[in-house]
């Protein structure tokens, strides 16, 4: 499965029939860090009518959910976090501000009102990329650091943490689709004294 997330937060708005809906896009990795925004958006909209939202975290294993915070089950937080997944989106929440206007719009205009801000906003940002990698630890004596720097860019590894001492040891991040070859060849410098250990599976941000 393919996702992006957002290089920016934004905001927008828009009015049906009196009401007024303020969305917010914003990036977060974990359910606390998008309960930290929620309760600033809360607090600056105090008198809001509600504060509907939705959230996907968490590219490993999808934790997504959301909020129609008194409106009719279904009619708001449901319709945004379907934008944040129409947009293959993931580590970021939207909420949605709502003044009641004193018309009321029905279900039907209570979804395109709630989804169609969160579209709005997310219509307003630019994305990265997130891919599947998988991570290894590489260790190698200093002489051999342009061979290294060669498996870089031929496997696109991107480094994620570094150590020097006697020995370098570097963890590198490397796509999914080409671990296998990278492995191999790894293999083949052992007699350079380069050592390597698999490690964890995970996912990065590329640009888009």
């Amino acid at each position: 499965m393919s996702f992006k997330t957002i290089n920016k937060n934004t905001e927008a708005s828009l009015r049906e029939l009196g009401s007024k809906f303020i969305a917010y896009l914003f990036y977060c990795e974990d359910e606390a860090e998008f309960r930290n925004k929620l309760d600033e958006i809360k607090k600056e909209y105090s008198d809001a009518s509600h504060h509907c939202y939705a959230y996907r975290i968490n590219p490993v294993s999808v934790v997504e959910f959301s909020s129609d915070d008194g409106e009719p089950s279904g009619t708001a937080g449901l319709p945004i976090l379907n934008q944040l997944k129409s947009a293959d989106l993931i580590n970021a929440g939207i909420v949605v501000v709502r003044y009641f206007g004193g018309t009321k719009l029905g279900k039907s205009g209570l979804i395109q009102a709630y989804g169609g801000a969160a579209e709005l906003c997310i219509s307003e940002t630019s994305f990265q990329k997130i891919i599947q990698v998988q991570l290894v630890e590489v260790q190698y004596p200093y002489p051999q650091e342009n061979l290294i720097q060669k498996l870089e860019l031929n496997f696109q590894l991107k480094e994620q943490k570094s150590e020097y001492l006697e020995s370098v040891k570097k963890i590198y991040a490397c796509p999914i689709n080409m671990i296998q070859e990278c492995i191999e060849e790894l293999s083949s410098f052992e007699h350079l004294s380069i050592r390597y250990e698999m490690l964890d599976k995970s996912y990065i941000s590329v640009s888009a």
